[in-house]
């Protein structure tokens, strides 16, 4: 399916990797809402979704079961999700986009400051720009999160619907 960067072995359009800290809760999570988006707007089999960590404590894990479970509650999936790490590899995505500012600066250390779709997840009208880490929160953080997960991935949609639509008209992440 993929190889060492996460990238497919056919080519989509478009490939976007979203990147947190251990990749088992804001990421595969932003994952599993992204795609069925995608799969919703008719733009599943034109674009490549995946998800990194920028640290390797969980690398080969499952997502939070706390974080499957909200997701899987509002219709998606999340099983199959294994946590990797962030490579430098993972600079042929066209979208790079981090949870929050820190996973950011580290994002761009791995991958590289020019690389101009590299940017946060979430930057919307109302000024949230980071999808905060559950990780060590109470139960309804997670449902906080996908809110902020499902709000920024429908940004995202209307994006690369533009970007497929006409890729001279593409803006960077950041």
């Amino acid at each position: 399916m993929s190889g060492e960067s996460g990238r497919p072995e056919v080519e989509p359009e478009l490939a976007v990797l979203l990147v947190c800290m251990g990749n088992i809760c804001r990421s595969p999570t932003a994952e599993a809402v992204l795609r069925a988006k995608l799969a919703q707007a008719g733009l599943a089999e034109r674009v490549h979704v995946d998800s990194a960590g920028t640290h390797a404590y969980h690398v080969g894990e499952p997502p939070d079961r706390r974080a499957g479970a909200v997701a899987a509650a509002r219709g998606y999936d999340t099983q199959g999700l294994r946590a990797r790490q962030l490579h430098a590899a993972d600079e042929a995505f066209d979208l790079i986009l981090a949870m929050d500012r820190a996973n950011l600066r580290l994002t761009r250390r791995v991958i590289g400051e020019d690389h101009p779709g590299v940017g946060l997840f979430l930057d919307d009208e109302r000024g949230a720009r980071e999808v905060p880490d559950p990780y060590g929160a109470a139960s309804d953080a997670f449902e906080h999160v996908l809110d902020l997960i499902e709000a920024g991935a429908d940004g995202w949609v209307a994006e690369i619907a533009r970007r497929l639509q006409d890729p001279s008209a593409e803006r960077s992440a950041g």
